[in-house]
């Protein structure tokens, strides 16, 4: 037996496709044949199991199972949750070696998709690419596994509560905060935990549903928010946070509606941690503002800037054991007192006690940060054969100028305007543009640099691409 994979959903960071055309009830089967064996030959013996609200996921998650089974290994299903939750019970069971979230994240909802870790680290690159290699090539090893089902939601919700842990509850009873779930997997968690959450909490569209009906669930796209804004502005709440299908990835806007974006959020964690943890690394995609980074060094943290990928950034933050990173599409890594994954109910715990040790609101704190004008995240259509080649050629440039480039993932140039940045993204035949500057004056020269050097390499921005 063996099993050949559509050639578009092994991707970087995870496997995802389009169900009944790229990805179906076979390949998750495969997929857990060839993960189980990888896992076995690693002297692993379990895997957890969870999956999201999509209308596809408990058939695919069926699939899997066999897929494990037949490779020897023990299931543990702790049912439907968001990824953290998943990622929760792989960190925290002894007996546990890996897990399989199945979720197509904040893809339209016919998407399906799995986020795997393998003995506690991400699964991704490499990993998957050989996970494909052994399907086609029915490089499986044989056995029986068990099957039993465990509930977990009740601790990984205590877990999570551990962090207003030392604040006085006084201090937070008249908070007020609004969260929107989106009809993501995050929905009865959130429910459980802002039951238990110090204050006033109102929650918006907690119901799982796979269809999304009342907005799409991707929290770094500013009209997705438009319902928690009206929820805070009507309800008078100190904030409001948002999440992603699967709930690891956050969105936040203040009291006054302004979002806070990803590298937003990270100058108020990386401030709360940094007063307990003197000259610790935090670490920040290359797509962060330059706020971010002087923030951190102001408040006696070393900034680290690395590659974006939420499976890089983890891997990085294991590398260097630093305890706080994040990415500007709202992945936020907590390893400081927690596990060092992306849990977005996690974070919006951490954004309640950061605030009280800070003793600011979080209207307060967005207010105290410079005021940064930005491009959106520009991203436009280049072949797939052609996308590294021309960032390669623009970094062959860019270095023979005078100009300052950091080339940790792609080239972000530095100039008395700001900055700019061109990458390939690592998951689809788009390349990425971003810039930053104090001035629109300064903003525009900058994208007009970008422009040249596109030009240079035969390109130009066409028309934006979705994620």
């Amino acid at each position: 037996m063996t099993h050949s994979f559509h050639p578009t959903v092994l991707r970087e960071y995870d496997i995802r496709g389009i169900i009944g055309e790229t990805l179906g009830a076979d390949d998750a089967r495969a997929i857990g044949r060839s993960f189980g064996s990888m896992l076995a030959e690693a002297g692993g013996r379990k895997v957890a199991v969870g999956y999201d609200g999509r209308v596809s996921s408990p058939m695919l998650e069926h699939a899997l199972v066999e897929g494990l089974n037949a490779s020897g290994m023990d299931v543990v299903r702790i049912g439907m949750g968001p990824t953290p939750m998943l990622y929760y019970a792989e960190a925290s069971a002894e007996d546990v070696d890996g897990g399989i979230e199945i979720t197509g994240s904040h893809n339209p909802a016919n998407y399906n998709g799995f986020k795997m870790v393998f003995q506690g680290r991400p699964f991704f690159g490499a990993d998957i690419q050989e996970l494909g290699r052994r399907s086609s090539a029915g490089e499986w090893v044989d056995g029986s596994g068990s099957v039993e089902d465990r509930d977990v939601i009740d601790a990984y919700i205590d877990r999570m509560l551990e962090a207003l842990d030392g604040i006085d509850p006084a201090s937070l009873a008249g908070l007020k905060v609004g969260w929107d779930a989106g009809n993501g997997a995050a929905g009865p968690a959130l429910e459980k935990l802002a039951a238990r959450l110090p204050g006033e909490h109102h929650l918006l569209f907690t119901d799982v549903d796979g269809e999304f009906p009342n907005h799409h669930p991707d929290p770094t796209v500013e009209e997705n928010l438009a319902d928690l804004r009206n929820l805070v502005a009507e309800k008078s709440l100190d904030f409001g946070v948002a999440f992603d299908g699967d709930g690891d990835r956050i969105g936040a806007i203040d009291g006054e509606g302004r979002v806070i974006w990803g590298d937003q959020l990270l100058m108020v964690f990386a401030e709360d941690l940094l007063a307990r943890r003197k000259g610790a690394t935090i670490i920040a995609d290359v797509k962060a503002s330059r706020a971010l980074f002087d923030h951190v060094a102001a408040h006696g943290g070393e900034p680290l800037m690395w590659k974006t990928g939420h499976s890089l950034i983890k891997s990085k933050m294991k590398e260097i054991g630093s305890p706080l990173a994040g990415e500007m599409s709202g992945h936020v890594f907590f390893a400081d007192e927690y596990y060092g994954y992306d849990d977005a109910l996690y974070a919006g715990v951490r954004l309640i006690a950061a605030a009280a040790r800070l003793g600011k609101s979080v209207t307060e704190l967005r207010s105290a940060m410079p005021p940064m004008i930005n491009t959106p995240e520009m991203r436009f259509q280049v072949d797939e054969s052609r996308k590294f080649a021309a960032i390669g050629e623009i970094a062959e440039r860019v270095a023979a100028s005078d100009a300052v480039a950091d080339t940790t993932d792609g080239v972000r140039v530095t100039t008395d305007d700001g900055w700019w940045l061109l990458r390939a993204s690592n998951t689809q035949d788009v390349l990425v543009a971003r810039a930053e500057s104090e001035s629109e004056e300064g903003l525009a020269r900058l994208v007009a640099q970008i422009d040249e050097q596109l030009a240079a390499s035969g390109l130009e921005r066409g028309p934006q691409a979705g994620h």
